[in-house]
């Protein structure tokens, strides 16, 4: 029997992906890929394959288990809860999943994906070039679908686990944050400068109705100074789109490849994977900046990813027995005498 990763649960949004389907934009076919970028590549790259894939869950979390031999596992993403066994480990490390033993995310803290790279190569067939599920076109992944509980994933190409859990040690990896840094444009002269100042004084929410094709915002209803309809153009991840409601919309990884409403301004590339980590409910406000300003913040981001990843020995997160019973845990003795 091959060694395989068994899904035991799995929550709505569970998908495999790699860095996404590229050149086939014109064809109508949307690049797909990781919603955090940074935290997909951390764990790729930690797993030993930057080039490689891995199962991106978001808030509904995730289960497995292995069969046919144990896997070595880089996970990275938002502050989830991770389990092996019900132990607690860091949001971002690397384990050795045994047969039988059972690796659990749930939401944490903060953060809304999650990323699962194993130490070999997933066995499914690329659909042009790429592992990238999208599931509205029912292509690439498992069956173009989510995933779900009984899916068997078989693993191959194994590389060795490590021996103990390790720490993921990436500077690149960005938490979720309230402000967003954005370039106005390309259709901002359909709004007026009181529009664009409200766009960029207001604080909005992410809207429950949002997934991997789009944010939606909560907040003021934004007015449009020449209508709500253009000629249909590229769409690129990050596009805020203010459709006929008035009520922005951000284009994220499933994004569809044209779109006929004006675009107010764009998220710069160094703030993508912070806007993908927020949840329904998280406050956010917009930044203009400037070309340069952009540009800038792309090549220091770059340069960090360019520093690599690290593992390092797992600080004690959770006391065990063994820890508690190598502690002296008394403060002191009362007399109960005393106490009268």
């Amino acid at each position: 029997m091959k060694a395989a990763l068994r899904i035991l649960s799995a929550g709505p949004g569970a998908t495999i992906q790699d860095a996404g389907r590229r050149g086939f934009m014109r064809f109508g076919v949307t690049p797909a890929g990781p919603m955090d970028r940074g935290a997909f590549l951390a764990a790729a790259a930690a797993a030993g394959d930057a080039h490689g894939a891995a199962i991106e869950t978001s808030l509904g979390g995730l289960e497995l288990t292995t069969q046919g031999g144990g896997i070595g596992l880089a996970i990275a993403g938002g502050a989830f809860d991770l389990r092996l066994d019900g132990r607690a480990l860091p949001a971002a490390c690397a384990i050795a999943l045994e047969p039988g033993a059972r690796l659990s995310i749930r939401a944490g803290k903060a953060g809304a994906w999650c990323y699962v790279a194993p130490f070999g190569r997933f066995a499914l067939s690329p659909v042009l070039g790429s592992l990238a599920t999208h599931s509205r076109a029912a292509i690439g992944g498992l069956d173009g679908r989510m995933l779900r509980a009984g899916d068997i994933l078989e693993i191959e190409n194994l590389r060795p686990a490590p021996g103990r859990p390790l720490a993921i040690e990436a500077p690149w990896l960005e938490p979720a944050r309230a402000r967003i840094r954005v370039l106005l444009g390309p259709q901002d002269d359909y709004f007026s400068s009181e529009t664009i100042e409200e766009f960029l004084s207001s604080e909005w929410r992410i809207s429950p109705r949002c997934d991997r094709m789009a944010y939606r915002l909560e907040g003021p209803a934004l007015k449009h100074l020449k209508g709500h309809d253009i000629v249909s153009d590229g769409l690129v991840f990050g596009a805020i789109q203010i459709p006929g409601d008035g009520a922005p919309l951000i284009l994220m990884a499933d994004r569809q490849p044209t779109g006929g409403y004006p675009k107010i301004a764009h998220v710069i590339g160094a703030d993508l994977d912070a806007l993908a980590q927020m949840r329904p409910g998280d406050p956010v406000m917009f930044e203009s900046v400037s070309w340069d300003q952009a540009v800038a913040a792309r090549r220091r981001r770059a340069e960090r990813v360019l520093s690599g990843v690290e593992l390092a020995p797992l600080k004690q997160i959770e006391p065990t027995s063994e820890f508690l019973l190598s502690r002296n845990l008394i403060g002191g003795v009362v007399d109960a005498k005393d106490q009268n």
